[in-house]
């Protein structure tokens, strides 16, 4: 069952997503090589204390860190780790939610670890601007596939695949909400957007196949061909005017 959220909602759920931009920005400032990946979930979980609001993935279905960090291959949910220390020229994903006032911010970036490689580079670009491409389709009485087909039509013409494994989703009260956001599909089909609906838009793009494995842990997910891959999310809210990227605009996310 899609919910849909009043103007006061919105408010509320923009005002918790703007703590996760300012964190996770701050998080991904202190990327550095040298840093390990357990240095940034503490300082994440720090800077939710200094906040006064809580973690949304600690706990999660046994979750047991604040942050994902997925490194190079990994595509999402990598688990922080003190022995994994970041490298110059990795790519590092950074996904991290919060919750206020009852509701839910979610959004992730990947960033480079000093200079990375050409390639790297135009992964990161693409990605990003998939997720913009995505956003930009998001206005009311289109289709919610409009908005899949827009993140995967970005991706796939500049040569890269995107992940099917792992889906956007409807963001509220709860951290995963109907309905879920693929990003692939065919356009004019779904629900209809409609005012009031708001979505986690998350596009994870990889530089080989889409496919991917999960790690022992049951929570990593790499990439099957060991290709980079990259993530970037916003939550957004469908108003009357058009989509409205929660938390607003930040550098980098």
């Amino acid at each position: 069952m899609i919910i849909y959220k009043s103007r006061d909602e919105i408010e509320t759920m923009d005002r918790c997503n703007r703590v996760v931009a300012q964190i996770l920005a701050e998080v991904a400032g202190r990327v550095d090589a040298g840093v390990t990946t357990a240095d940034l979930d503490r300082l994440a979980e720090r800077l939710c204390r200094e906040a006064g609001v809580k973690p949304a993935f600690k706990g999660y279905r046994g979750y047991p860190c604040v942050l994902c960090t997925s490194v190079n291959e990994e595509v999402v949910h990598g688990i922080p780790s003190s022995k994994k220390a970041l490298k110059e020229g990795d790519i590092v994903g950074l996904d991290f939610g919060v919750v206020l006032g009852g509701y839910y911010g979610d959004a992730a970036v990947t960033v480079p670890v000093g200079r990375i490689s050409r390639e790297a580079e135009e992964l990161l670009r693409v990605t990003r601007e998939s997720l913009l491409a995505g956003i930009a389709a998001a206005r009311p009485g289109r289709r919610l596939s409009d908005i899949s087909a827009a993140v995967q039509g970005y991706v796939e013409a500049r040569g890269y695949s995107v992940v099917r494994d792992f889906v956007g989703h409807g963001i509220g009260t709860s951290l995963h909400e109907d309905p879920q956001v693929p990003n692939y599909g065919v356009p004019g089909t779904g629900p209809v957007l409609k005012e009031g609906l708001a979505l986690a838009i998350e596009p994870m793009v990889n530089i080989g196949g889409p496919e991917v494995r999960i790690h022992s842990d049951g929570w990593t997910a790499s990439t099957v061909d060991g290709s980079l891959s990259a993530h970037f999310e916003r939550s957004i809210a469908i108003t009357g005017d058009g989509p409205l990227v929660l938390g607003g605009d930040v550098e980098g996310l």
